[in-house]
């Protein structure tokens, strides 16, 4: 392999300067608004990130069966500094690392695809100034690291490079299911040029779900436990009417709206054009593998029940997933960008500035937060889950004394409480503990001895401190539409 010419060194380092700039300006905007844990999956993922480096039990076991390990692993060692834990801010780093990482393999793939520069700075402006990406790469939410991975194999795919290519799919099978969609497909592709290429990318690329089949295989002894066990999306969305399901028009609907949502309408307009050029100018793998995972998430949407999204305007006039829609934004961005191909080189250049000022003007002409649809999503779902999280921990800040315990009902919500109560989580003992728990709130007589109790009012925990006669009710908390929150303090002796 050539060394690359300086100036496409020049060029790519220049423009990483210039994102991880405007990165750090959107984590630094949502971190001094607060706004970094809104999402209660942003709360939840920091918080298991955290147990990695801060449980009583074993660490192995934090990495639970449902979600998916990588973006965890990459937070860990930041989550374990206490104050970047408490504030937010631990997250940040890794996922602003992908965040730059994405831009740039967005933009070699794009100078490669259509051999303009013009294009390639149209895609990565278009990517990067979207605020909905800008708000969730500032987070502990997972969709920019797969926006590195997906245009790393972007990347690797259409230059040759088979064994990155692989290791950046094993990536994204550990990042989000979606992930798992693309190797069938990127197998397929390298099987059309070299099968030895095909079998070897299918034998590394699947390194990431056998590890998936096994971990949960060896945590509860079904290897589908994240697909069917009692944590998982199925399970969490069993017996509630859900838009799409079984119905392809409204599952569009809905998964549309969203993309607009996400994208910005001039920018969802743009590309509908710009697919057309792009596929006349034989694009045609690199459209196919950013389509995969829009498609991905309207076969889930129609078929399993899984990924359910609701949007403002259509019933239930909610907010839910919304974010989905950004899995589109890379096609948006590299379709968009081949319209800079269908004008005379001389005036590449300024027609990509026209691209890129019609793709985001709709966030000129509506600045704010309140108009970036996972911030509003993030700001509905979250008022009252956090009024209920800070006067637990104002609470517990006051009187709880280190080293005696807190038996926590399930749920990563409930972990923003000691977070910001400043409360280790070793000093927790909640679902993750796994058999210990569990026998503490099956036989409370004999296993349950934390000095305090944080339950949901009718949970498992409610019930165990209360058959065990030895906790008082200290304090409850009620929030409309919220789960009662109720806080024990143990105060019978110990048998």
């Amino acid at each position: 392999m050539k060394p690359a010419p300086r100036s496409n060194i020049a060029t790519l380092a220049a423009l990483g300067c210039a994102l991880a700039l405007l990165s750090a300006a959107a984590v630094h905007y949502f971190f001094s608004h607060g706004y970094l844990l809104w999402y209660g999956d942003a709360e939840a993922h920091l918080n298991s990130a955290r147990r990695l480096v801060d449980c009583a039990t074993s660490k192995y076991g934090q990495i639970g069966t449902v979600w998916l390990p990588l973006p965890h692993f990459a937070t860990a060692p930041f989550a374990a500094v206490d104050a970047w834990w408490r504030t937010g801010i631990a997250a940040a780093f890794p996922s602003a690392v992908c965040f730059v990482a994405g831009g740039l393999f967005l933009f070699a793939a794009t100078r490669r695809i259509f051999d303009s520069t013009a294009a390639a700075f149209a895609a990565v402006s278009l990517a990067a100034l979207n605020p909905n990406l800008l708000y969730l790469q500032s987070t502990s939410m997972t969709e920019s690291y797969f926006y590195a991975e997906i245009t790393a194999v972007l990347y690797c795919t259409i230059t040759g490079r088979v064994t990155l290519a692989a290791l950046a799919t094993v990536a994204a099978t550990l990042t989000r299911y979606e992930g798992w969609f693309l190797i069938p497909f990127v197998t397929l592709f390298f099987a059309t040029r070299k099968p030895k290429s095909a079998i070897l990318y299918a034998a590394i690329a699947s390194l990431g779900p056998l590890y998936w089949f096994g971990h949960n295989w060896f945590l509860t002894g079904d290897p589908l436990d994240f697909y069917r066990g009692p944590y998982s999306p199925r399970a969490i969305q069993r017996g509630e009417p859900y838009p799409g399901l079984h119905n392809a028009p409204l599952a569009w609907l809905y998964y549309r709206t969203a993309v607009t949502l996400c994208s910005g309408p001039g920018l969802a307009l743009m590309a509908i054009a710009g697919t057309v050029v792009a596929l006349a100018r034989r694009a045609f793998w690199p459209m196919l593998l950013l389509a995969l995972p829009p498609i991905f998430y309207l076969w889930s949407m129609y078929s399993s029940g899984g990924t359910p999204i609701h949007v403002p305007g259509l019933w239930p006039d909610s907010y839910y997933n919304t974010r989905y829609g950004l899995a589109a934004l890379p096609f948006l961005a590299l379709a968009s960008a081949s319209l800079v191909t269908a004008v005379p080189n001389r005036i590449r250049a300024i027609v990509a500035v026209l691209i890129v000022i019609a793709g985001t003007i709709h966030w000129v002409a509506y600045p704010g937060p309140e108009n970036w649809i996972t911030w509003k999503e993030s700001e509905h779902n979250s008022t009252g889950r956090r009024v209920w999280t800070t006067q637990a921990a104002d609470y517990l800040r006051v009187h709880y004394r280190p080293g005696v315990g807190v038996l926590s009902s399930g749920g990563d919500d409930l972990f923003g409480i000691y977070r910001l109560a400043g409360i280790p989580l070793r000093e927790t003992f909640s679902v993750d503990n796994g058999l210990p728990w569990e026998a503490a709130v099956r036989r409370p007589d004999l296993y349950l001895t934390q000095g305090w109790a944080v339950a949901k009012r009718g949970d498992l925990v409610e019930q165990a401190v209360v058959r065990s006669g030895r906790y008082r009710l200290i304090r409850t908390i009620e929030e409309k539409y919220e789960p009662t929150i109720e806080i024990y303090k143990l105060t019978g002796d110990l048998k």
